[in-house]
């Protein structure tokens, strides 16, 4: 039988303990360690690039709508596609915040997720009880009803990714936000 505490080839020393094998098996405390040695994708990673990939499409659409909206007929409904390109807006910032990951980037993509979610709840119930206000459409006019209510859904799948990954102790190395535990 071989001896536990003896070291295998690949393992690294443990500074801690003044050489030796590290019983974490060489991953490094806050990467691997919470995670049972292998790093979790951070909030840009798994199924999370398939989140980033549908904020990235939105705002190019919302983008590209609000340029020429602006461009040709500002003055027919400037409060509709001032609310369109400000959507745009919230969709790069998404997009870039959770693309990259990190503590910062974590708290940047949750607050644009959540002003996401009330532009899309606000401008959809006002859209739909005073038209008038709305003579064209905005992105989040009728909760996003003219992009099949994906406006609707995605910050609250955004915000689920986030508390998923916040969750799962994904810290700044990883990606994912505040550690599991709570500790800073």
């Amino acid at each position: 039988m071989s001896d536990p505490r003896r070291a295998r080839p690949g393992d690294e020393p443990d500074p801690a303990s003044g050489g030796g094998a590290r019983a974490d098996g060489g991953a490094r405390a806050g990467v691997g360690a919470r995670t049972g040695g292998a790093a979790r994708p951070g909030t840009g990673g798994g199924p999370g690039r398939v989140l980033v990939a549908v904020y990235g499409i939105f705002a190019l659409a919302a983008g590209a709508r609000a340029a020429v909206q602006i461009a040709t007929r500002f003055s027919d409904a400037p409060l509709a596609y001032a609310l369109s390109a400000l959507a745009a807006a919230v969709y790069v910032v998404a997009t870039v915040a959770l693309g990259l990951g990190g503590r910062r980037s974590f708290r940047v993509a949750v607050a644009a997720c959540a002003i996401e979610l009330a532009g899309v709840l606000v401008v959809g119930t006002l859209s739909l009880a005073d038209p008038a206000a709305f003579p064209d459409e905005t992105v989040w006019s009728a909760y996003g009803r003219g992009y099949g209510y994906v406006p609707l859904v995605l910050p609250v799948v955004g915000l689920l990714w986030l508390r998923h990954t916040a969750r799962q102790g994904g810290g700044p190395g990883t990606g994912g936000g505040r550690p599991a535990d709570g500790g800073v």
